[in-house]
This record gives structure tokens, sequence and C-alpha cells, in this order.
């Protein structure tokens, strides 16, 4: 039962139920606490009197949830964090200094409905490389069936040879540029080690194409986020309508929270319909504080709260959420403009990341964009969502080389646990495990 589901009591049946700490509906015959017994007689009680329909009764569970009664209306749960509305002198002295008229309602509908139950998140490297191996398996299907033809067909080092790898290449999404870089280079290297056999030649290839991103960025360049050496860290997330900007930002709230850090969300995204309520969800879900704003509300007022929250309670990392944004759309990039003086000017350091989040399903789309967003703002870092949904793996490669960018995060799955942080190594070996057929491997 969701959190919603537990506190939804009518006035007709508060008499018949109450709700216990664990947030489940208990009849009152169970023999209750004594201050639950007192609680469901007042409600009775409240419903038999017409003088006292407004008055507010309010129990808080360990998790800091509220229940507000009000009689003769629907009772609602508002477990939303840091963000829980209370009137007078009842409000809870744990709640979100912020105005309560700027906290929307939560539909309980949206829980079920985006949000699955998160399965504690594995932290080993054998974890990560089975999560790559799996979410890079249809990259690997398209692209190993053309290798594999390729090189079971492998005779010697020719021409040929090249002007086919560089098709395959291509067709995997590595960028038509990535793809001749990577099939000249191979060319001296494939000679310098003498590589006759297949076997030989596939691991030459693997080994080019890591160094070969390692290449493309900056020295000492790290996938490993920026963070602030005193005070929070603030991440900016970018990006179009539909990438996975949001559930980017629950996923990461989830994984830095179980790291041991004070996570602070922030739901600037006050246009696109349900934006507020889907973070909410992920907020409760990774159990993190949030900063909300009314709809269609200034984001860069929701920012400014959720800055001045940051640095007042000592949190770690302070997640934005923005609008979905064509890179095109001058008044849509003037305000994220606004957004990152108001942070800049709160904490001269930030924002430590701009994060653009791109979907690999869209493909060289997706490299179209992160150029045309470079050149509007500055991108610090990939987020890359849907891996694992797509055959065009490759498209990480070409991003890197054109951009000179590093990819910071990967989607390999929909679970809260499957967005990791980008290993070139795992992701260049993931697209080659178990593609070539041993039996064609002694051939000479």
């Amino acid at each position: 039962m969701s959190a919603s589901q537990g506190g939804q009591v009518s006035a007709v049946e508060a008499p018949q139920t109450l709700t216990t700490d664990s947030g489940v509906a208990a009849p009152t015959s169970a023999a209750p606490a004594e201050s639950q017994t007192s609680l469901a007689t007042s409600v009775a009680d409240e419903t038999s009197a017409a003088e006292e329909a407004t008055s507010t009764v309010t129990l808080t569970s360990e998790a800091t949830p509220s229940v507000t009664s009000e009689v003769g209306s629907a009772q609602t749960l508002s477990d939303t964090g840091d963000t829980t509305e209370t009137s007078g002198s009842d409000a809870p002295q744990e709640a979100v200094a912020t105005e309560a008229s700027t906290t929307p309602e939560v539909v309980a509908a949206e829980e079920s409905k985006d949000t699955p139950a998160a399965p504690a998140e594995p932290t080993s490297e054998a974890s990560d490389e089975q999560l790559y191996g799996k979410g890079l398996e249809k990259t690997r299907h398209t692209f190993g069936e053309r290798l594999n033809a390729l090189l079971a067909n492998f005779r010697h080092v020719d021409e040929g040879f090249f002007d086919d790898l560089e098709e395959t290449l291509i067709g995997a999404d590595v960028g038509f540029d990535m793809a001749v870089k990577l099939s000249d280079e191979l060319r001296d290297e494939v000679k310098l080690q003498n590589a006759k056999r297949s076997q030989d030649v596939q691991n030459v290839i693997v080994e080019k194409m890591v160094e070969i991103y390692d290449q493309a960025g900056e020295k000492e360049e790290s996938t490993a986020l920026n963070v602030a050496s005193d005070g929070p860290t603030v991440i900016l997330f970018v990006g179009v309508n539909g990438v996975g900007k949001t559930t980017t930002i629950g996923k990461m709230a989830h994984r830095y929270h179980q790291d041991g850090k004070k996570v602070l969300l922030a739901a600037a995204d006050t246009f696109r319909a349900g934006a507020t309520e889907q973070l909410d969800v992920w907020a409760k879900r990774s159990q993190v504080d949030i900063v909300k704003g009314k709809p269609q509300s200034d984001p860069a007022a929701v920012v400014f709260d959720a800055v001045k929250k940051a640095k007042a309670e000592d949190y770690d990392i302070l997640f934005v959420d923005t609008a979905g944004r064509l890179q095109n759309k001058v008044n849509l990039m003037n305000e994220l403009s606004k957004m990152k003086r108001i942070i800049t000017r709160e904490i001269p350091t930030a924002p430590h990341e701009v994060l653009l989040v791109l979907d690999a399903t869209t493909g060289q789309n997706a490299l179209t964009q992160a150029k045309l967003f470079k050149e509007s703002t500055d991108v610090t870092g990939i987020v890359l969502t849907k891996l694992d949904g797509t055959a065009r793996g490759g498209i990480v490669l070409a991003i890197r080389n054109e951009l000179h960018v590093p990819v910071k995060f990967i989607g390999l799955g929909e679970q809260i646990n499957d967005l990791r942080p980008f290993n070139p190594s795992e992701f260049v070996y993931g697209l080659f495990k178990g593609l070539i057929d041993p039996a064609a491997l002694g051939q000479k």
C-alpha cells in the first residue's frame, strides 16, 4: 500500500479505521495504542459536531509524513519529505521553510505508475561488468553480427578489410569521422603489432577504441562528478523533453543518498505537466528532500530557494531539474542563463557541473543536440540514457570524439540502480563481450 493510499480517510469512514505509524489502516477493535484510540474517538465526535467541522488533527510517523483530517473533506497524506504542508502550531519541526502555497499535491497514481520498487544497489565491480554486458546487448548483437562476419572471413589485413571495418563501425553509430579515424590508426597499429590472426586484430580494435576515447578528452579529466571543496555541490541538468532528465536525477539522488550524502532536489521544471509530482515521487523513494514551486511559476525562484536551503542546512549535493528546452529557443536559453546566474551569485564556484542528458536511442540526433547545446551553454558532461534500448551504443564514442566532453553517467536499464558512472574500458569491452566464435579464431 502506498503512503497516499494509507492516508486517505473519508469523514464517514473515520470512526471505523485509524492509521498506524507504519501507514497501514487497522480496525479500531484491534486494541491500538492509547493515542490512536483517542484520535479515532475524536474524529468520530467531530463528524457529529457541526461547529468543529474544520478542526485539524495531525499524526506524524517516524518518516515524518503528516496526516491531516478535515471533517467534511477527504483526508490526504502529504508525504513530501521536506515540503509537508501544515497549519498553525501543528506544523512539525522538521518541515521545510517554504511557502505552503507553493507545494502542489502529490498524486498517488504517479507513484505506482512511474516508480517500481527500488532494489538494493550493487556496488561491486563484477556487478558493473554484468550490467554493462546486459545493457549493451542490443548494440553488441547488431555490431557483433557484422564484426563476426568480417572476422570470420578474415584472411589477411588489406584495404578491403579496413573498408569493411569502417562500414561496421558506422553502422554502430560511432560516427563517420570516428570510424575513419579508428580505421586509419588501426592500419598502423596492426602492422606495428604484427597482428595476423582474427583474435589479434580484435584485441587491437578494442585497445584502440579505449585509447581514442581517452585521447579525446582534456588532460587529467575525470568521469567522476566535480564536487565543491566546501559547501554544497550544485549540479544543473539540461536537455530536451523526453530524454529522461527527471528520472536520471531521481536515480542519482538514490545513488548518492546510499553513499551517505545529504541530497536536496530542486523541481525547477515548473512548466511540464506532472514534472514536479514525478520528481517528488523520486524524492520520496530515494528518501531525500525537495524544494518545489507552483505550476507555471518562475523556475528561477525555485532555484533561489533551493540554493538558500542547501547552504543554510549543510546539504552535500543539490540536483536541479530544469524544463526541457530546444537549444534554438532564445527565451528558454535565457531562462537557463538566469538560473545559472542566481546559482553563481549565491555560490561563486557553482554550478559545479552542467550535465546534458541525451537519449541514446536517437543516435546521431543526440550528437546534433549535444553540439548545439554546447554552443549555447557551458556543458561539462554528458548523461546518456536508454543505452539498453538501442543498437546505437557507438554514439558514446562519436560524442566524445566530436565534442571532447566526458560522458559522466550512462543508463543501462530501467531499475533505480541501473544508472552507472561511465567506465570507458567496461563500455568498449561490453561491446565486444562474447562476439567472436572461438571456432573461427584459429584461422591464420
